[in-house]
């Protein structure tokens, strides 16, 4: 029995995990650095602000089928090197401007939430101060546009 117990604790402290008692602040200190943005207010975005940059980071087969008007898909896995490439390659490769680093409205989203905020958080460590994560997602938008 000791045994186990002991490979038990080996094992969870090679894979540096959290201690529960450690977890919710440890949960609140990540989702300070993930700014978010509402359905409400990209909805107020949506085809009307030319300064909108709508990333959905899904896989081309979610994309298929549905998207958000006016989203450019950039599939997680390659958000990182999007975002690195020069603009004129950008342009090419997305067929939209590559966002300025100070883009006022750079919004990621994805299925449910969670790679959006991965994708948000990358494009914060690369220097996109504004960068959103619409955390509703496109679940949400489906079901409140009725798609």
């Amino acid at each position: 029995m000791y045994q186990e117990e002991d490979a038990v604790y080996r094992t969870v402290c090679e894979c540096h995990c959290i201690p529960i008692s450690n977890f919710h602040s440890t949960t609140r200190m990540a989702n300070t650095v993930t700014k978010e943005i509402s359905y409400e207010e990209l909805k107020a975005l949506v085809g009307k602000s030319p300064k909108l940059i709508l990333i959905d980071v899904r896989s081309e087969e979610e994309v298929a089928k549905g998207h958000i008007p006016g989203s450019i898909n950039i599939p997680l896995s390659t958000v990182e090197g999007a975002l690195k490439m020069d603009p004129d390659e950008f342009k090419v490769r997305y067929g939209v401007t590559k966002p300025q680093l100070d883009a006022p409205e750079l919004v990621f989203h994805c299925q449910i939430g969670k790679r959006g905020a991965m994708a948000t958080t990358k494009a914060h460590e690369l220097g996109y101060v504004n960068a959103r994560n619409y955390a509703g997602a496109y679940s949400e938008w489906s079901k409140k546009e009725g798609k």
